[in-house]
């Protein structure tokens, strides 16, 4: 059996770090990803004349080194590469109705842009540890 997913597409916004209590550092980013856009099974041109494209947003999550390599090198709009597996959560909220969640846990992330150092002539792919 396997869960791997490939991801190709633009980080949403800067990515936010938080520690555990236990001292695990956790890094989320927001990766968008575009397909065309389709009507009756077709796709179709938007009013600029380009076609239309349709986005979704994937929350993932990145743990320890790799995260804090996401974090210092990764910026709002640069195009990456993840890749991982898709994790479900379900939990009650505080009104007692049932809540579901979905993410990538990122095992790898590549850098197809330049993030935050404009000296890197291109930062390394870099894999979790």
């Amino acid at each position: 059996m396997t869960n791997l997913v490939i991801l190709v597409g633009r980080i949403a916004r800067d990515p936010e770090t938080r520690t555990t209590q236990g001292g695990t550092s956790i890094t989320s980013i927001s990766v968008v990803t575009d397909r065309p856009a389709r009507k009756d099974g077709k796709t179709y041109k938007d009013e600029n004349g380009y076609t239309a494209k349709e986005s979704e947003f994937h929350r993932v999550t990145c743990f320890n080194g790799l995260g804090e390599n996401v974090a210092k090198y990764c910026t709002k709009g640069q195009l990456v590469t993840v890749e991982g597996r898709i994790h479900y959560t379900q939990w009650e909220d505080q009104s007692g109705t049932k809540r579901y969640g979905c993410e990538i846990i990122a095992d790898k992330v590549d850098f197809l842009t330049k993030g935050r150092t404009s000296s890197n002539d291109g930062a390394p792919d870099i894999d979790e540890d």
